[in-house]
């Protein structure tokens, strides 16, 4: 018998360890190499563990342990023959697209409850029957199996059957309503969730926070954006948002106000000559922050590309640790849930966060008369020890003079609109 040790592996740098949020094999089970076998949760993200060869599995950790990384999880039996009649989670879980069969002819009532003939099915499951993962995933964030239409094998539902349900919302319809038995339930926070609200805490425990606030014309983006949308989508291939010229100004902003790009580590004060932008988005596991790389350098398009990418892998949780570390400055979209108005929480180790919120129709006076213009209010919450009150009030002001006038981030350029956006 020829028995593989698999260890965890590292997931990031300065991570020493691991919880087991879920094996998604059961002991003595065959799995096949690179199947998923767990979800294994850090402080900074929720990975799977794929398997490293093929056989019979012997589990050495349960759900919800603390593991070392390094330390042994289970064990494979890589001498172990494939079982007959083996059906791979992979094959459970596909989506298979074929021209629609024939309709057959409806069977007599006594066939209907005979046992299933064929001795090659592993298992057979009911219709609206979640997966081991995605039974995870409706359970923390209080969905049906009512609200999912299953697309897996035999009409289960996966995974991303549960992600996409989430990611188009659900209609008023779906609600289940509220119980109300006053029962209580103690539910174990994941590794990620308590290192977050660790984080959150020692921020306002460890920094003088301050936010000043100031508002956007939002009409200038909006026409540009109404104009060239067409053209950039089928030049560029990637939709025109707002968050990139968000990103721009941004990086505009930090290159004439250099402190607020900066961090404060043990008595020095570390400044950036590059801007790694944290943008944060919501996933099924949570809030999560990956970080555009040099954003300073990058185009519009190249920006809403890698936001794209980001946003897809944070959201079918693919997303690494190294992909979420290392941002020198964070934007954050609370006016995608609505909100007119926060003081976002900065992302430690930087220095400040500005915050988005909702455009709303509201009254303006322009050149001494009131008009009607999409108006949307913007935080920036800073680190009074790095970042002085002029500073911070003059990199709001930069941000917001940018975005009313989005010529201003192209400067001596003949047509800067166009030149803008790439085309």
């Amino acid at each position: 018998m020829s028995v593989l040790e698999m260890r965890v592996p590292s997931p990031g740098e300065s991570i020493s360890e691991v919880e087991i949020a879920q094996w998604l094999v059961e002991d003595g089970d065959y799995v096949e190499k690179d199947q998923a076998i767990a979800e294994v949760d850090s402080d900074k993200a929720t990975l799977e563990l794929p398997a490293e060869e093929s056989g019979i599995i012997t589990l050495k950790a349960e759900d919800g342990d603390a593991v070392a990384v390094g330390a042994v999880v289970c064990l494979i039996d890589t001498s172990a023959e494939k079982p007959a009649g083996f059906v791979s989670a992979e094959t459970e879980e596909e989506v298979v697209v074929e021209a629609a069969p024939a309709p057959k002819a409806p069977a007599p009532k006594s066939a209907a409850i005979a046992p299933s003939p064929d001795p090659v099915a592993k298992k057979s499951y009911a219709s609206g029957t979640p997966s081991i993962a995605a039974a995870k995933i409706m359970n923390e964030n209080g969905v049906s199996s009512s609200q999912i239409n299953g697309t897996g094998k035999d009409g289960r539902i996966t995974k991303q059957d549960v992600v996409a349900a989430m990611a188009a919302g659900f209609s008023t319809n779906d609600a289940q309503g509220w119980g109300g038995t006053r029962d209580s339930a103690p539910q174990k926070m994941s590794m990620m969730r308590r290192k977050i609200a660790e984080r959150l805490v020692a921020v306002k425990n460890e920094t003088a926070m301050l936010t000043t606030f100031n508002e956007v014309d939002m009409k200038p983006i909006m026409d540009l954006r109404t104009k060239y949308k067409k053209a950039f989508s089928e030049h560029h291939e990637v939709n025109l948002g707002f968050m990139s010229f968000f990103t721009k100004a941004v990086t505009e902003a930090l290159n004439l106000y250099p402190s607020v790009n900066s961090q404060i580590e043990g008595k020095e004060m570390i400044m950036h000559d590059y801007a790694d932008i944290g943008i944060a988005v919501s996933s099924p596991k949570g809030l999560m922050v990956p970080v555009v790389r040099n954003a300073e350098q990058m185009s519009l398009a190249e920006i809403e590309r890698e936001i794209k990418r980001l946003a897809i892998k944070a959201r079918d949780g693919k997303i690494t640790p190294d992909e979420m570390t290392g941002g020198t400055f964070t934007i954050t979209n609370g006016g995608v849930f609505g909100s007119m108005l926060s003081t976002p929480i900065i992302n430690p180790p930087q220095s400040a966060i500005l915050g988005m919120h909702n455009i709303v129709q509201r009254p303006v006076a322009i050149n001494g008369e009131v008009v009607i213009r999409p108006i949307m209010y913007v935080a920036l919450s800073y680190d009074h020890r790095v970042i002085d009150g002029k500073e911070s009030v003059s990199f709001l002001v930069k941000v917001k003079e940018m975005l009313e006038n989005p010529e201003r981030m192209i400067f001596g350029s003949k047509d800067p609109v166009q030149v803008l956006l790439g085309l």
